[in-house]
């Protein structure tokens, strides 16, 4: 006859059964974790996601943690402003609530450890429906805070607080990465400008300088920065007649570069008709008008010089003086002209300068990154300090080329600038010397 088990030992199997359901239960739960945060982490990795689709990705996994109810994650912006990012469940626009704001008191936490909201004395407010908060560093600094509400009491604190800092670093890597890509492509963007800029600008200027028996031209050009807004240019019209400009585009990089490309464009057409220096500005101002609508403009001077008769027309458009230095006497300022040139649709005045040149003249035009230059006091080196140097090196070097005046000249303004010989501006030199 069988002897029937004990109570106690049927009572152990099912207990030991019950313990064994709970394990594999808990197995799968991690397994289920693992797998959420590898499949996170693989979806960020590989996709192209912004950052609002980042967020929304996240918001998901955590919609479907079936004993997680509520998550709000808060993310530093690019100015270092914890904003919300993440709010589960899901709202209809999967965003957060708008006007949330991480507590004082919860940004000013040194521990880094899993902190019970109630206990840092909040107040009431949205964070009563959240029970915890984890504050997740990265090489030491906070890089993310995650509220957490309405855990099932089948959740185990310690899994759903590694699970969440796990997913939240992914997220803060990934953000990361793409805000370093975008800063990337924008740098290429800036790139890719300046240099389209620099190529107009060399495209712009002349390749070849007349230095025959009547006269010698030279020029110098110094960019303060990777995109100038400064022209020169000089054109052979015909056999007698020779055109010399400089020219200062307001603004810098690939719009300035184009206007300047539309002026010179425009310049040499009218040339070409033969029109008279008047004609010649008045249109220019027409052109660059339509083109910006008043928001850009030029200053310029422009010359034409009859080898024949030795006369010179120019016209100043709003720019430096012309500096004429015979070989005797005072400097002759050339201020006559027009406003700027691309401002307004017509130009108010208009006066043609005219001057016969003597031989062994100078003319020097320039742009005013030259003489608006201050050294330590303030004073700034100015136009009679650049006539005052011209016409002593003169005296001192009778026969030296221009370009060594160009040299000499700026050299003694970077000495002059208290600015660690910097120029503020691009700086154009244009000068020729009528034999």
């Amino acid at each position: 006859m069988l002897t029937p088990e004990p109570a106690v030992a049927t009572d152990a199997v099912a207990a030991l059964e019950a313990r064994v359901k709970f394990l594999n239960l808990q197995v799968q739960l991690k397994r289920f974790e693992l797998d959420t945060v590898l499949s996170v982490a693989q979806g960020v990795v590989n996709e192209a996601y912004s950052e609002a689709e980042l967020c929304h990705l996240f918001a998901l996994t955590l919609n479907g943690q079936p004993h997680i109810g509520r998550v709000l994650m808060f993310l530093p912006d690019e100015a270092g402003h914890y904003r919300p990012v993440v709010q589960t469940p899901l709202r209809r626009n999967s965003t957060p609530v708008p006007g949330l704001v991480l507590p004082a008191t919860v940004l000013a936490l040194a521990d880094p450890r899993l902190q019970h909201l109630p206990d840092l004395d909040l107040g009431p407010g949205w964070w009563s429906e959240y029970a915890l908060v984890i504050p997740v560093q990265r090489l030491g600094q906070t890089v993310a805070y995650v509220c957490v509400g309405g855990l099932l009491p089948t959740a185990v604190i310690n899994d759903v607080e590694l699970l969440l800092r796990s997913l939240a670093l992914t997220l803060v890597g990934a953000i990361e990465t793409r805000r370093l890509t975008e800063q990337r492509v924008a740098a290429a963007a800036v790139r890719r400008e300046i240099e389209i800029a620099q190529d107009v600008q060399r495209l712009l200027f002349p390749q070849r300088l007349p230095n025959d028996a009547d006269l010698a031209v030279a020029s110098s050009y110094v960019p303060h920065s990777e995109m100038g807004g400064d022209y020169y240019d000089v054109v052979e019209i015909d056999a007698d007649r020779l055109l010399l400009c400089v020219a200062d585009v307001s603004g810098k990089g690939v719009p300035a570069s184009l206007l300047m490309s539309n002026f010179q464009a425009g310049l040499r057409t009218l040339l070409r008709t033969d029109a008279d220096l008047a004609t010649v500005a008045h249109e220019l101002n027409h052109l660059l008008f339509r083109s910006s609508g008043g928001e850009k403009f030029i200053t310029a001077f422009l010359a034409i010089y009859n080898r024949r008769t030795r006369q010179m027309q120019f016209v100043n458009a709003g720019h430096n003086n012309g500096l004429l230095l015979p070989p005797t006497g005072p400097a002759l300022l050339l201020r006559d002209g027009t406003v700027m040139l691309g401002i307004m649709p017509d130009l108010p005045k208009m006066e043609v300068g005219e001057v016969i040149i003597p031989p062994q003249s100078l003319l020097f035009l320039y742009t005013d990154g030259l003489t608006e230059v201050f050294d330590a006091d303030h004073n700034e080196f100015g136009e009679e300090r650049v006539i005052d140097f011209i016409q002593h090196y003169q005296l001192a070097h009778p026969r030296e080329p221009l370009a060594r005046l160009h040299d000499a000249l700026l050299l003694e303004i970077r000495q002059f600038s208290a600015d660690q010989n910097r120029f503020a501006d691009d700086v154009t030199v244009l000068s020729c010397w009528f034999k």
